[in-house]
């Protein structure tokens, strides 16, 4: 896996969280003791969501029980720990941080019966209980292709299913748990679609691993095909030395290429940059296919 030391461009510097709202936010966050992929999975644009008052909220604990070449969240087993009042904790939080769209993502829990499907569930509804006028994002893990867990989920109500296929399929096996899967991601997708055609899906692609243009192609038509609504795309940043080497980093002009093919190819929208990731500026995004879709019927 090792590789020459390929020089980072100008264009993929972080700007370092300010103060003001981020450390609001970060209070905010530590005093109900709540977790955020933003932190813990050193999400480069952690300055620029945390900046404007937002944030991902990542339940089910901070240990994954999956060890994808890719990710800087810890990994291990929780032996089926669960917190059971997060979330009404996280309801809180965003109240308090007056959220108008909510993110919640999760580690992987494979040492729970159903990979806390139920947890999301109730997170979900108690955000909508305390926090109604609030927009709800989920980006699930895919539960092993449970479908009563994924049904668990959806009947949950959130605005948005989203869950990752990572990568394009020849890489996935390499880089990903041999637990999961591109055509298993895939599945996940097209059930929620089964089960409420209405429910707005997302993925996303991390790219610079080694993949060529015709396959970041291919895996925007694999998610077409299961009827996928939004999609985001970034550069793949290796986060310590013992993950998987980047390959190559893509410039901004290959990623609006990408974006304007993803947006021929039916998505209603593509988030495609180089610090793009996966809950990148998600409300306003959803906000605006929303707005979209109203004018429409006029």
């Amino acid at each position: 896996m090792k590789s020459a030391y390929i020089h980072k461009p100008d264009y993929l510097k972080i700007r370092l969280p300010g103060r003001g709202e981020f450390r609001e936010v970060k209070n905010i966050i530590k005093k109900y003791g709540l977790h955020t992929v933003c932190e813990e999975a050193k999400c480069p644009n952690l300055g620029e969501c945390w900046g404007h008052g937002t944030a991902t909220f990542m339940i089910l604990g901070d240990t994954c029980t999956r060890n994808c070449k890719f990710c800087a969240v810890k990994t291990g087993n929780p032996h089926g720990m669960l917190e059971q009042d997060e979330p009404l904790r996280v309801a809180m939080a965003s109240a308090e941080m007056k959220l108008s769209y909510v993110v919640l993502t999760s580690v992987t829990r494979d040492d729970l019966p159903e990979g806390g499907a139920g947890h999301f569930a109730r997170t979900v509804q108690k955000l909508k209980e305390i926090n109604p006028m609030a927009g709800v994002e989920v980006l699930t893990p895919d539960f092993r292709f449970q479908k009563d867990a994924i049904k668990t989920v959806v009947m949950a109500g959130p605005d948005v299913f989203g869950h990752n296929i990572e990568v394009v399929r020849r890489l996935s096996p390499l880089v990903r748990d041999r637990r999961a899967g591109y055509d298993q991601s895939l599945n996940v997708l097209a059930y929620v679609k089964e089960i409420n055609g209405n429910m707005f899906t997302k993925s996303s692609i991390m790219v610079g691993l080694g993949e060529t243009k015709e396959e970041i192609i291919e895996a925007m038509k694999d998610l077409r095909n299961a009827k996928v609504d939004f999609l985001t795309i970034g550069q793949y940043l290796q986060p310590t030395r013992r993950h998987f080497p980047v390959s190559a980093y893509i410039t901004p002009e290959e990623f609006s290429e990408f974006r304007d093919i993803g947006l021929s190819l039916g998505f209603k929208y593509v988030a495609s940059r180089p610090l793009v990731r996966s809950s990148y500026r998600a409300g306003e995004f959803f906000k605006k296919v929303m707005l979209d879709s109203t004018a429409d019927k006029f």
